[in-house]
């Protein structure tokens, strides 16, 4: 049986491997396991020049129904006219709220259904 080895250990092995044999060994490893290494090292930051760039805009939203109000009825008619829900769906979205109503949508759109929402006496979040 073979010996484990620590992270060090592995780390050493890895150090003495050349590039080719490195990348070989990479894509064995994605076959035996049927996982792909490319998405964790797009997601490793890529040294200090990564940490000083600024964080990305936001461009998509979620607008989240987290109370109907007293007027459920006008809150579940924009609801409706926002999605392409039927009634019993929009009846449900509201009564289980908070839920989201709609997701990743441009800031513009986010912030006129959240507008017709509150207009309607729901409260509502904008993440």
């Amino acid at each position: 049986m073979a010996t484990k080895l620590s992270q060090e250990e592995l780390l050493e092995q890895f150090e003495s491997l050349t590039l080719i044999e490195l990348a070989e060994f990479v894509k064995a490893f994605e076959e035996k396991f049927d996982v792909t290494a490319a998405a964790a090292v797009a997601a490793a930051p890529a040294g200090p020049a990564a940490a000083a760039e600024a964080p990305e805009e936001q461009d998509e939203f979620d607008v989240i129904l987290t109370g109907a109000g007293e007027k459920k009825i006008q809150v579940i008619k924009v609801v409706r006219e926002l999605t392409s829900l039927g009634l019993k769906e929009a009846k449900d979205l509201v009564d289980g709220a908070p839920k989201p109503v709609l997701e990743k949508v441009a800031k513009e759109a986010a912030e006129k259904a959240a507008e017709s929402l509150k207009g309607a006496g729901a409260s509502v979040e904008v993440k």
